[in-house]
């Protein structure tokens, strides 16, 4: 099976394309070379996908089983790929996003039909409008779509809203035995999946034609209180955390950027019903809980010390949260 990812380097993208090679797949990355990452058996294509002309000239000769794109972030990327994959793959996968789904929830267990709508997140809302394109191009000439929509997923990556992700600001100050700050109370409920786990589900869609024209979120079924994401994340660093706890909507106050991330993800409890990747996907099943995916993540940190990037802003942040609204 020949395979194009575009992009394939990235936090969750990096365990698919291992997979993938374990798999004998005929794995090719389209990337700009930037990021570090190397994925041994993987033929690398060094180009720009936001440069259609230089794109055109080394995809036209080549027909693709499958065609995954990892940074198509808005209607025009997708309309540009409709334009550039027409009748050169079989499968066109697009990476959404579960922040998608409606926030907050009208009906507490989400499934594929849950409905669509983030007035919250810009992000979401052009991840809707890509979705929405594809899914035409599918009613009107069969372009051969299927959505993926990951929820919360982490490998390479700290999943906290304040001072983690790329950052190692969250365990420096937890180590240091200094607050740090949780949204709401902390008892709403969220769901966190490992890259390894997510790849599982996901390569195994690869050449199904039975799932063209449909969308899958792909997710561990282990539910967790964000005061229990903190408490294993510290416990994984070997430490006790020093929660604070303040409203979404206060830290979005002091902090546009959490409007989306809080207000239009995080703050809202998640279920997600897994049956229809099962069904499509038989065997899948997530099998890294979060207290075992953590420590992986943070040895993965403190293998580089440059990987440790603390940001001083985010500290003063978080000490500004605690001293106005801390107990």
């Amino acid at each position: 099976m020949k395979v194009l990812f575009i992009g394939g380097t990235g936090n969750i993208s990096t365990s698919v394309s291992r997979l993938a090679i374990e798999q004998g797949i005929d794995l090719f990355l389209l990337t700009r070379g930037s990021r570090k990452v190397k994925i041994a058996g993987a033929n690398v294509i060094t180009a720009d996908i936001f440069n259609k002309t230089e794109i055109l000239p080394l995809i036209k000769s080549t027909d693709w089983d499958v065609v995954v794109n990892w940074i198509a972030f808005t209607e025009d990327d997708v309309a540009r790929d409709i334009s550039l994959f027409r009748g050169r793959t079989r499968q066109y996968i697009f990476i959404s996003s579960a922040s998608a789904y409606q926030k907050p929830v009208s009906y507490p267990v989400i499934t594929e039909s849950t409905p669509l709508a983030n007035p919250f997140w810009e992000y979401s809302r052009n991840k809707i409008a890509a979705e929405e394109r594809l899914m035409k191009a599918y009613r009107d000439e069969g372009f051969p779509v299927t959505i993926i929509r990951p929820s919360h997923t982490y490998d390479t990556v700290i999943p906290v809203a304040i001072g983690g992700w790329s950052e190692y600001t969250i365990i420096d100050r937890m180590k240091k035995n200094k607050p740090v700050i949780v949204h709401g109370d902390g008892t709403s409920l969220w769901v966190l999946t490992h890259a390894e786990d997510f790849a599982k589900g996901l390569n195994g869609l690869f050449g199904n034609q039975q799932s063209i024209g449909h969308a899958f979120h792909i997710t561990s079924d282990e539910i967790l209180t964000w005061n229990q994401i903190y408490d294993i994340i510290a416990e994984a660093a070997g430490v006790q955390a020093v929660k604070v706890h303040v409203a979404s909507e206060i830290i979005a106050g002091h902090n546009d950027l959490f409007t989306g991330e809080l207000l239009g993800d995080k703050a809202h409890s998640v279920i997600f019903d897994n049956s229809k990747i099962k069904q499509f996907v038989p065997g899948f099943t997530a099998t890294i809980p979060f207290y075992k995916g953590i420590r992986k993540t943070l040895e993965w940190f403190e293998e580089d010390a440059s990987r440790q990037i603390m940001h001083a802003e985010t500290g003063k942040f978080m000490d500004m949260l605690a001293d106005k609204y801390g107990l």
